[in-house]
């Protein structure tokens, strides 16, 4: 079985609430639960953090013992030095996700720290994103 982890960083605990013309309407909770429904085979777990030094600690922490991680910086994807050198720092392959095509919003959301140092991006379509990536892994 392999070991999966969902990392979303700041911000992505209000899905549901913020924006929805962006993020959709439907709680990373519920979403969870369909992934972790539809992929019995995957031991998948969840951590989520608007804490950046959180989201690296957990990526030590996973990062030498889990098959995956898919990682959801939030706007730490466009700031974070620090988030890069700990995913290249790590054994286990991130795939860096985004629900929102990061491309089509504003200039300073093209840049990202972790694209250099993760396996694939996948952006852009909604919540499937991440199972996209699940099934990247």
């Amino acid at each position: 079985m392999k070991k999966i982890i969902i990392i979303n960083g700041p911000n992505l605990n209000l899905l549901g609430k913020r924006e929805p013309e962006i993020y959709g309407s439907q709680t990373f909770t519920a979403y969870l639960e369909t992934l972790k429904s539809k992929y019995t085979h995957v031991d998948l777990s969840y951590y989520q953090s608007n804490v950046e030094g959180e989201l690296i600690n957990k990526l030590h922490e996973v990062g030498f013992s889990y098959d995956g991680v898919i990682l959801n910086a939030g706007a730490y994807t466009h700031t974070s030095v620090a988030i890069g050198d700990a995913i290249k720092g790590i054994e286990t392959p991130v795939v860096e996700v985004h629900i929102s095509n990061t491309f089509s919003r504003e200039e300073f959301r093209h840049q990202s720290y972790i694209s250099p140092n993760a396996k694939g991006v996948i952006l852009g379509f909604g919540m499937q994103s991440y199972e996209l990536a699940i099934q990247s892994i």
